[in-house]
């Protein structure tokens, strides 16, 4: 990037219809500059309203050359005020705009759907339980997609269309723990032209039992004249062995309510057999129901991926953003910043020349300003 180029320029761009919430004859600090300021503190480190302000004062020199901050570094105050009245929705319109921009998913790109509680950004004084935010996450890019918010009064089932609806999905493999297994979200996955592989647990009665009983006679009978791929994987280190055995059963026609889950195609098994020294080994069977035409090596590759969401983004969010200690609860505070640490998770994920982990870069972005121009760079 050119020195000459402000390095927020390119994520900033895609801010242009966020609406100020302030009144307006009392606004002293510029709403882009506070934004600007929140992205480049949190990439850097930053994990609370004081942090921030107090990056902002320890890097206002740096800062000037590319923000305009007519009246220096806001307060922790007045930035806490703004992100607690900022319309999430909005700032959620903005992050898709961006990241639509950087994420270029290809032909079978996995699209991992989860929830996560943030579990500190409960208001017991105002009666605000903890709220749960549902991500969508590229497996193969290592890019959170877009989130939303679950409503209090809802869940997960309630949200999953919501963020389904603004992700262009067209030829992605999109795999949902058993909560999102819903015939209205297998319809609105195929709708908007993706593939899906659903888990399928006890919530969905009668369907889960038929595919248990179906895969256990087919396996008593050796899958002889049976129509279905099989693939197995082996894991070994640390004195761990992990054997992961996958099926796929073409016949789903019988099954209880087939005919009412759009696109389904196959029912899939997976056993996972653990062995440890000196233990006895551990067996755990997942079941699924997949409307992919074929591949089973591609199934297993899909459902390994999904938990990338769990590894990845939440276990990373954690780890090197502390999100579960944030004690951020006013307003709408929680689930915007929850925005911003998706932003600067990106930002990091996308700046390769740094061998580090994501806590790593976090210090050296807050370091060296040369190294976070570059990792602004990556915004596209």
């Amino acid at each position: 990037m050119s020195p000459s180029v402000p390095p927020t320029d390119s994520l900033l761009s895609h801010f242009g219809g966020l609406e100020d919430p302030r009144t307006g004859y009392l606004i002293e600090h510029r709403l882009v500059d506070m934004v600007a300021l929140t992205i480049c503190a949190v990439v850097c480190g930053a994990e609370t309203w004081v942090d921030i302000e107090a990056y902002g004062q320890s890097k206002v020199d740096w800062l000037s050359t590319f923000l305009a901050l007519p009246h220096g570094i806001p307060s922790h105050d007045t930035i806490s005020r703004l992100f607690a009245q900022l319309a999430p929705e909005q700032l959620q319109d903005c992050f898709l705009s961006w990241i639509q921009t950087v994420a270029q998913l290809s032909a079978g790109a996995v699209v991992a759907v989860d929830g996560k509680t943030l579990r500190h950004s409960y208001d017991r004084g105002q009666g605000k339980g903890a709220i749960h935010m549902v991500s969508a996450w590229a497996a193969e890019n290592r890019l959170v997609l877009g989130q939303v918010k679950v409503d209090e009064k809802s869940n997960e089932i309630t949200a999953i269309p919501d963020l389904l609806k603004v992700l262009a999905l067209n030829g992605c493999i999109v795999t949902l723990d058993a909560m999102g297994t819903q015939k209205t979200i297998a319809k609105q996955i195929i709708g908007q032209g993706a593939d899906y592989i659903l888990s399928l647990k006890g919530n969905q009665e009668g369907l889960y039992e038929d595919v248990q009983q179906v895969f256990a006679w087919a396996r008593q009978q050796n899958f002889k004249n049976i129509p279905h791929e099989a693939y197995q994987t082996i894991d070994k280190g640390h004195g761990r062995l992990e054997i992961r055995r996958h099926w796929l059963l073409d016949s789903v026609e019988h099954l209880v309510d087939a005919d009412q889950w759009v696109g389904l195609k196959r029912v899939g098994l997976i056993e996972s057999e653990r062995r440890l020294s000196g233990q006895a080994p551990t067996i755990t069977q997942r079941y699924y129901l997949v409307s992919l035409d074929g591949g089973v090596e591609r199934f297993a590759q899909a459902t390994r991926s999904h938990w990338g969401i769990e590894n990845s983004l939440h276990w990373c969010l954690d780890v090197a953003f502390h999100e579960d200690d944030s004690r951020i609860r006013t307003g709408y505070a929680p689930q915007n910043m929850a925005v911003i640490r998706h932003m600067a998770l990106n930002l990091l994920s996308q700046e390769s020349s740094a061998k580090v982990g994501k806590k790593a870069k976090r210090l050296k972005a807050g370091w060296d300003n040369t190294y976070l121009t570059k990792v602004l760079a990556s915004a596209g």
